[in-house]
Formats: structure tokens, C-alpha cells, sequence
């Protein structure tokens, strides 16, 4: 296979799911911002104009999510079958034919994704836009309210402490990802190597791009002792950084959770106190929005190396007539193909969940922006309130746990 493009895999077929956490805690950190500029008009508007967009913005990534699903169904039930069919019957150019079709599948994906990445990008410079708007009118009523109560400085304390806290929680997270990084590109360096030594692992690489299934077919393959204990040593410690991680995420949300409390009570102390509290949950709106469009330019790559590989396959394997004519190869080949199937099933079927969770958000998780929280009583505006942080604490921050023990290649 050509070493010219850099070539993504990933772990599992679930690797969409982890857009959902962000895109379900927007919708709730907008209504958070919101009930926080109450008794500012200006800045309502300003914000639902920009919550509006990012819910639009979800609506289409909906519809990207169902395009990855049926392509991937399609992939399922027309291409792989029709591959299968050409390698039963000797069929060259019907296989060729059938791997050129699902490449113009792919290139359309690619390119909506991409665009779908440009989108993301400049809707958050939109969101860092109202979050300035809203850091100037704060400075300007803070011109004018001067003195804060030692109240509102006990919280910010508290507040400061958390954000210290979540700081070197991010660092350490960054460490374990650079960590998971070198040894995931150890093994992925590994598993090329692996598969270039024989003829039915490569086909197995080229038509199931996942790490677990690939490392699996390792074992399966009897190979020497030396590559599976290779292969076990490297999954082991991947295992192992990866549960690292999960444990650092937990945290952090956890450390969020409480934040969002403190600050949110410091918002009030404020308000009631006639000054504009900051706008710190338009800047975690942002983050969110950050991490979904990390994902879909993960999404991106992969469908590009699954590109890639098709091609090779093409070249490689089809350009040699004779090639599936050998009766061991064609078995190899059409086993690969049967596994690919449960596979590229089993990712369909998770572009399927992620795209509910937007659809659901589209549809319902805006529908605070349709009353003004300067209309509210104090008691309603402390019920809202409640209410969205019981959800966002119902929220999981780790819905994907990778049965292989690879994390996603970035």
C-alpha cells in the first residue's frame, strides 16, 4: 500500500459517539448564558441569534450523519456483495468497477464533511464574537457598580480554584493523549508491518479499517511469537492509557459540574447585584463546539484513508488477473469481505444514534430561547436554573468505551 498519504483507522465503529456529550451540554450551557443575561435585552438578542444558528448548524450535521449511515448500509447491502459475487465468479472488472463506485461515495462524504469542518469554524468565531459583546457590556455596567460585596469575592475564590483544579486536569489529559499517540502509531506501524508479511491480513487491513478487528486477525493469523507479543505488549499498554484517560475525563466533568454550579451562583450574586456576571459559559459553548469539530475532522480522515485503502486494493490486488483465480486467496477474500460487513454495519448503525442525538436537539433542546428570562419571577428564574443542572449532570461524559483496545488514531 502507498506510504504517500497518511492513513486513519480507528478502534471501533462507535467513534461518532463521542460528538454526543458536546452537542447534548450546548444546548444546556446556552440556557445557562441565557438565564444569566436576564434584565439584558441587548445581549439576549444577541446570544439567541447565535444559538439559533447552532441549531441549524446541528440540523445539517444531522443530515451529514445520515449520509456517513446510508453510505455505510449501502457499502453493507450493494458494494461488499457485489465484490463478494466478483470474486466467487473471477470477475476482475466487475470488482474494480464495484470499488471506483464506493469511492465516489466517499469522496462526496469527504467533501461534505469538510464542509460541514468550515461551518464549525466559522460559527465559533460568531460565538467568540458574542462572548466579546458580552465581556464589553460587562465592563462598562462594571464602571458603574464598582464595589463588589465580600460575598461575590468568596465565590470567585472558589470559582478560581476550580478553574486551577480543571487546568492541571487538562494537563495531565494531554499528556496521556501525547502518550496514546506514540504508542498508537507504534502499533498501527506494527500492525502495517504485520500485514505486509502476508497476503490475507493485508486484504483483511484494506476492507476493515479498525485497529481492534486488525489486531485481532493478528492473533487469529497464528503468527510468530514474537509479533503477538509484540501486538499484545502494545494493546496492553494502549489499555491501559486509554482507561487512564476515561478516568481524567470523569474527573473533568465532574470539576465542570461543580464549576458550573459555583459560577452560576456567582452569576446570580451578580445579577442581583446589577452587574453583567461573565460570560464563562459561552466560552465552554465553544469548547463544545471545538471537540465536535475535532471529531468530524477525525471523521474526515478516516473516510479518506478508507479512500486510500480501497484504492490499493484496487491496484494492488486486482491488477494481477490471476490473482483471485488462487483458490486459498479467493477464500481468504471472501472471509474478509463477510467480516467487513459486520463492521461497516455495526459504524452505520452508530452514524444512526449520533444523528438522533442531533435530531433531538434540533428539534427540542432549544425551546428556552422562546421566552425571554427577563419575564421571569425569581422563583421561576432559580427553577430553570435547577432544572438544567440536573441535566447536564445527567449527561455521560464517556459514551464510547472501545471494546478493542486501541483508542482512535488521530
Amino acid at each position: 500500500m502507498s506510504d504517500s498519504q497518511e492513513i486513519t483507522v480507528a478502534s471501533s465503529p462507535d467513534f461518532v459517539t463521542e460528538l454526543l456529550p458536546s452537542a447534548q451540554r450546548t444546548a444546556l450551557l446556552y440556557h445557562l448564558s441565557y438565564l444569566c443575561l436576564a434584565k439584558f435585552p441587548k445581549l439576549e438578542r444577541v446570544l439567541r441569534e447565535r444559538a439559533v444558528e447552532t441549531q441549524l448548524l446541528f440540523g445539517s450535521s444531522e443530515a451529514l450523519l445520515l449520509k456517513c449511515a446510508a453510505t455505510s448500509k449501502n457499502l453493507v447491502s450493494t458494494l461488499l456483495p457485489a465484490l463478494k459475487v466478483a470474486v466467487e465468479k473471477d470477475k476482475t472488472i466487475l470488482a474494480i468497477k464495484s470499488l471506483e463506485k464506493a469511492r465516489q461515495w466517499i469522496s462526496e462524504i469527504v467533501d461534505k464533511v469538510e464542509k460541514m469542518v468550515d461551518r464549525y469554524e466559522k460559527h465559533n468565531h460568531s460565538v467568540a464574537s458574542c462572548t466579546s459583546d458580552v465581556i464589553l457590556e460587562k465592563n462598562e455596567t462594571e464602571k458603574r457598580k464598582a464595589q463588589t460585596t465580600k460575598e461575590i469575592e468568596a465565590q470567585e475564590t472558589v470559582v478560581r480554584d476550580l478553574e486551577d483544579q480543571l487546568k492541571k486536569n487538562n494537563e495531565q489529559i494531554g499528556q496521556i493523549e501525547a502518550k496514546i499517540a506514540q504508542k498508537n502509531q507504534e502499533l498501527q506501524n506494527h500492525v502495517k508491518e504485520a500485514s505486509s508479511k502476508s497476503n490475507g491480513l493485508s486484504l483483511f487491513a484494506a476492507l476493515v479499517p479498525f485497529v481492534g478487528p486488525i489486531v485481532k486477525s493478528i492473533y487469529d493469523a497464528k503468527t510468530g511469537p514474537g509479533v503477538a507479543a509484540k501486538t499484545q505488549g502494545l494493546s496492553s499498554e494502549l489499555s491501559q492509557l486509554s482507561f487512564d484517560k476515561s478516568s481524567l475525563m470523569s474527573k473533568e466533568w465532574n470539576i465542570h459540574v461543580r464549576m458550573t454550579d459555583m459560577q452560576l451562583k456567582l452569576a446570580s450574586m451578580k445579577i442581583e447585584n446589577g452587574s453583567i456576571p461573565d460570560p464563562v459559559h459561552l466560552n465552554d459553548v465553544q469548547k463544545c463546539l471545538s471537540r465536535i469539530q475535532k471529531i468530524l475532522i477525525q471523521l474526515q480522515k478516516f473516510w479518506e484513508s478508507v479512500s486510500v485503502m480501497l484504492e490499493a486494493l484496487k491496484d494492488e490486488t486486482f491488477a494481477n488477473e490471476h490473482f483471485i483465480e488462487e483458490s486459498e486467496m479467493k477464500e481468504i477474500f471472501l472471509e474478509s469481505i463477510s467480516t467487513a460487513q459486520r463492521h461497516w454495519k455495526a459504524f452505520g448503525e452508530s452514524c444512526l444514534n449520533a444523528k438522533s442525538i442531533f435530531s433531538l436537539q434540533t428539534k427540542d433542546a432549544y425551546k428556552f430561547l422562546e421566552t425571554s428570562p427577563s419575564s421571569l419571577s425569581p422563583e421561576e428564574w432559580k427553577k430553570e436554573y435547577d432544572t438544567v443542572i440536573v441535566d447536564l449532570n445527567k449527561i455521560n461524559p464517556d459514551p464510547f468505551t472501545p471494546e478493542a483496545p486501541a483508542p482512535i488514531t488521530q
